[in-house]
């Protein structure tokens, strides 16, 4: 017996063990299977890299030959003779050339070299970057409402080349510099200016760098037939596309292509894109941590807070009311001060009113969660107190107009409806139907719920919901799944939760800042003073 009981133990020791060893063989599997599909993209990708560069080495081949003016330096690193034409007459001096684009600042002379310092000089350019780095380090201000420092950045990054370049510190150094100076996490009036000037270069990224890789050559194929220029393949006298599609930004820096930029400068526009997001966000964080403590205050009535009556007049209840209501005036103050440093740093409407919204939502969800969980403050007379400072919120909007605030009052629905339903008269007389749809259709039946039990008249003593009302509440919260409104665990499903998120994408940047214009601008004393940056002058 004990012989058999051995062998059936070893029988399924040995069982488990084949169990392991073929999970092992089934996740190997899986990964060579992996492996094997991703060399095969690989290769097909590799395959699409060949075929284009031949298509491109016979686009080059096909370029007539050029005849150079007797003035031009034929050392010029931008015009490479080949070696099929170099029998070629030497009367003629006629030389095919490799075509490459170049930046045509305004008032230089392209066919003289000497006039674009740090093109192909290391050690000038060096001191340029040096110059720049510099120059970003102050404050830079604002020309005819556009952030210089961003411009100055941009029009350096062109001329270097460095968008094409495959290693470079530059990019490095600027990001360096930019996180150095929003340290200062409690200054808004810095994190405004870089709120600014990050957006600006961005934009101005988003419009230069083109995609690379095998994906942005795959649509160029479908597009376009193999040896033909971007224009060729346009339809004539085409009323919706221009000559070069996406590539010209407008005025001061010329006819500027975009560039088929390489890792640094991709990566260059990621850590852009991060440190937009960052300061955008320590902005939002500074103004919601000064607004928290009077929200606070705002939600509870103070004894001295009186409602005046309609058609009266008594000074004594006005200057009652507007001493009881400065914690109010303290947050439209903020917000005011808030948005005049925006101003002040043209920081696009866009963005000051993504701002706002979410600030909006941050009221709405401090003081409608503080109303939920203290039973003091649902009375009438609370009600009334809220409901007059969300009528300062409301002018102050109506004052900061549709293009900055955008759907900032809306973002108020559920502190506004609650305090709809504490100051409703006769909610004796009204059925669950009429409250749900006409005075507070955002609101959950939990939080209904909760604000019916919990109300009192402290001012007239009039009835609450009535009590068959509150019940066909309780029943449909049953209905719905919920837990008791008491407990514990269901704080979580009547309490609104605050919004942390980016509400907007490069992409929202990018439409609604389209006009570039820089040659009007101006530029850095530091910069007009230095004779060997003739590239950054207008």
């Amino acid at each position: 017996m004990k012989a058999t009981f051995d062998a059936k133990k070893a029988v399924a020791e040995a069982e488990l063990r084949n169990e392991k060893l073929a999970r092992l063989l089934g996740v190997e599997e899986v990964k060579n299977r992996q492996l094997q599909e991703s060399l095969k993209r690989m290769e097909m990708k590799a395959s699409d890299l060949e075929e284009e560069n031949q298509k491109l080495r016979g686009a080059v081949a096909s370029v007539p030959y050029v005849r150079l003016p007797s003035n031009v330096n034929r050392d010029d690193p931008d015009l490479e003779p080949t070696p099929e034409n170099e029998d070629e007459n030497e009367n003629e001096k006629a030389v095919y050339c490799e075509v490459k684009p170049m930046i045509v600042d305004r008032g230089v002379d392209i066919h003289n070299s000497s006039q674009l310092p740090g093109l192909n000089d290391p050690e000038a350019e060096k001191q340029q970057q040096e110059l720049l780095i510099k120059c970003i380090s102050e404050d830079l201000g604002f020309s005819i409402g556009r952030p210089i420092a961003a411009y100055l950045i941009y029009r350096c990054l062109i001329h270097w080349k460095s968008f094409e370049e495959d290693r470079t510190t530059v990019f490095d150094r600027i990001i360096q510099k930019i996180s150095a100076a929003i340290e200062a996490r409690d200054n808004n009036e810095t994190l405004a200016y870089w709120l600014s000037n990050s957006c600006t270069l961005l934009l101005l990224l988003q419009k230069t760098l083109k995609i690379n890789g095998a994906a942005a050559l795959a649509r160029q194929r479908r597009r376009a037939s193999p040896l033909k220029t971007p224009q060729e393949n346009q339809a004539p006298n085409h009323p919706d596309r221009s000559p070069v599609p996406d590539g010209r930004l407008v005025g001061g820096l010329g006819e500027v292509c975009q560039v088929e930029a390489k890792y640094p400068a991709l990566a260059f526009k990621q850590q852009l894109t991060a440190l937009l997001e960052k300061v955008y966000g320590i902005i939002r964080h500074n103004l919601k941590k000064e607004l928290s403590p009077l929200l606070g205050l705002c939600i509870q009535a103070p004894r001295t807070f009186v409602v005046s009556p309609r058609g009266s007049g008594a000074q004594g209840t006005d200057l009652a009311q507007q001493a009881s209501m400065a914690h109010w005036q303290s947050i439209i103050k903020i917000l005011t001060n808030s948005l005049n440093v925006l101003k002040s740093n043209y920081v696009p409407p866009f963005l000051i009113c993504k701002l706002f919204t979410q600030l909006f939502s941050f009221i709405n969800v401090q003081l409608f969660n503080s109303l939920l969980l203290r039973r003091e403050c649902c009375s009438f007379s609370n009600g009334e107190y809220v409901k007059a400072g969300l009528d300062e919120l409301e002018h102050w909007c109506f004052w900061l107009t549709e293009e900055y605030a955008g759907s900032s009052w809306d973002e108020l629905k559920h502190i506004r409806q609650a305090v709809a339903l504490l100051i409703l008269e006769e909610k004796h007389s009204k059925s669950l139907k009429e409250i749900t749809d006409e005075y507070c259709p955002a609101l959950s039946m939990q939080q209904l719920y909760r604000i019916s039990t919990m109300y009192c008249d402290d001012k007239y003593g009039t009835l609450g919901i009535p009590p068959e009302v509150v019940s066909s509440m309780r029943t449909k919260m049953v209905q719905q799944g919920s837990n008791s409104p008491s407990t514990q665990d269901d704080i979580n499903s009547f309490l609104l939760d605050d919004d942390f998120s980016i509400p907007f994408s490069i992409d929202d940047i990018a439409k609604l800042m389209v006009h570039i214009d820089i040659a009007d601008m101006d530029l850095p004393p530091l910069i007009q003073e230095n004779k060997g940056s003739p590239h950054l002058m207008p």
